[in-house]
């Protein structure tokens, strides 16, 4: 039988809380970018990586403004939005050589939304064969690497200065 050790995960399984209001809106309040997951501020827009992300790189660019749909953001949010999508994939082809990308939209809780009433998009690396029997039979993730590594080397391309964008 073989074992697979993330004792790092312990963190997260006993120091879980379950945050109140938006976790979009409440990490462009704070400054401490690396504590939020901030990896980039735009005028607009900004890239946060996932806190429990499906693969390593797993990042999401959201609007400033709070709002549930992309038909509601002005067409300079949704241009800025798409741009830093854009950016996100050329950072993670660097960094992780991965086979392909999921890039998506949940609009709303029907629609499998995590946070319904901020509209976000979703980037995810994917590597052939990443879906194996630990997500299909166990729904358990492996991750190759901490949050704090995947934060270090996304930062690293696609904010090198660690320049603040209010």
């Amino acid at each position: 039988m073989k074992r697979l050790w993330a004792a790092w995960r312990m963190k997260y399984i006993t120091h879980a809380e379950k945050e109140s209001g938006c976790i979009f809106c409440t990490a462009l309040t704070r400054r401490d970018d690396d504590q939020n997951l901030v990896v980039r501020r735009g005028e607009r827009a900004f890239i946060i990586l996932n806190k429990y992300p499906y693969t390593s790189g797993h990042l999401m660019v959201a609007p400033k403004a709070h709002q549930p749909s992309l038909e509601l953001l002005e067409p300079e949010e949704r241009a800025e939005m798409m741009e830093l999508v854009s950016e996100c994939i050329t950072a993670l082809r660097q960094i992780y050589q991965p086979h392909g990308f999921n890039v998506g939209i949940n609009i709303g809780a029907a629609a499998g939304a995590g946070v319904p009433g901020h509209v976000h998009i979703h980037v995810v690396p994917r590597w052939n064969g990443d879906t194996n029997f630990m997500s299909t039979v166990g729904e358990v993730r492996v991750l190759p690497e901490t949050l704090e590594q995947t934060y270090r080397r996304v930062r690293e391309v696609l904010n090198p200065d660690g320049n603040y964008l209010p």
